[in-house]
């Protein structure tokens, strides 16, 4: 196990563990590595002190374990993911198309969610179309 400092697009400083610097590689270059506050997946390894064993023989620590419990905040961004995917269609990378069209009244309104690109959710709020940023990704449906 191997303990990263990361680092994402927006500033937000975080750690994770991987099996392995290679497995790191494999999930950053997939874009499966994502910030733990903003959801970005442009993420990088900061700077971080080196760990050295100041004394002989004895064994090294064994790696932290992840807590089984969620936190309050965990708790209550699984029940928004719940309720928003329960209540809402997903729409994938088409929401800013799907909601464009909705408000120029050219499909149903609906309650809908998905990806959008910076550029295209900036658009939409300076059309005046409302949206609003989940603080979660969404999940991938699979056709």
């Amino acid at each position: 196990m191997i303990q990263y400092s990361l680092k994402c697009e927006n500033d937000h400083s975080f750690d994770s563990w991987f099996a392995s610097a290679d497995a790191y590689d494999k999930l950053a270059d997939n874009g499966m590595v994502s910030c733990a506050v903003c959801g970005s997946t442009k993420v990088g390894k900061a700077i971080m002190a080196p760990r050295v064993r100041t004394t002989k023989g004895k064994e090294a620590p064994a790696a932290p374990t992840l807590p089984t419990e969620k936190s309050a905040a965990e708790q209550a961004m699984a029940e928004m993911r719940a309720q928003v995917e329960q209540n809402s269609e997903f729409v994938g990378t088409n929401f800013a198309t799907e909601a464009r069209s909705m408000h120029l009244g050219d499909a149903p309104e609906r309650a809908i969610y998905g990806e959008a690109k910076p550029e295209e959710a900036k658009s939409l709020i300076e059309d005046g179309i409302p949206v609003t940023p989940l603080p979660f990704m969404p999940t991938r449906k699979s056709n």
